[in-house]
């Protein structure tokens, strides 16, 4: 009888810590899932943007550094991106994407800036379609962003706390990086002078 005690008392800790693993696991899913969201929509974006610099050349065709600065920046994220697909949560990958997705959010904001400047671009039904495609595309990044740093945070917690810790540090659950990208509707609008 004392080693049948014994035998489900070792079962139901092994069971106890197998569920504290899968827990790990489901939660380290849950964060990558949400990062696919952030993917979809950031493909989106940067799918988006040629199109938009294609209908502004014929416009600002002397503004060719801020043509050439926004294309360059969204390749940077492009890239960004593809690390962090390839690897997310990982805080370096992390930091790449968001710093590129910083700079390309910034050089749209001047390009959008500066075709205030130009009424006949403004008042293209093409440049306006886009534009309005892209403002809803940061809503939807802004959305699957923070569903993606609440599954971080969920997952952060579940491996920082005991008894989940000795597991986690046993396995190499290592810890998962929130995505920080400026919102464009809270950054200050970039000075243009034309003096």
């Amino acid at each position: 009888m004392g080693l049948l005690i014994v035998l489900v008392t070792i079962v139901l800790i092994v069971v106890y810590f197998v569920s504290l693993y899968n827990g790990l696991v489901t939660a380290r899913n849950g964060y990558k899932n949400a990062f696919a969201q952030i993917d979809v929509q950031l493909t989106r974006r940067h799918d988006l943007i040629p199109n938009l610099v294609e209908t502004a050349k014929a416009y600002l065709a002397h503004e060719r550094g801020t043509l050439e600065a926004v294309v360059q920046a969204r390749n940077v994220a492009v890239s960004g991106l593809a690390g962090a697909k390839a690897n997310p949560g990982d805080a370096a990958a992390m930091q790449q994407l968001s710093g590129a997705e910083n700079a390309l959010t910034q050089s749209l904001g001047r390009l959008f800036a500066l075709s205030e400047a130009y009424p006949d671009l403004k008042a293209n039904q093409t440049m306006a379609q886009l534009s309005e495609a892209l403002s809803s595309t940061e809503n939807r990044v802004a959305f699957a962003r923070q569903a993606y740093n609440d599954a971080v945070m969920t997952y952060n917690n579940r491996r920082e706390v005991f008894p989940n810790s000795v597991i986690s540090n046993q396995f190499a659950f290592s810890p998962a990086e929130p995505l920080q990208i400026e919102d464009p509707a809270v950054r200050a609008a970039p000075k243009v002078s034309f003096a």
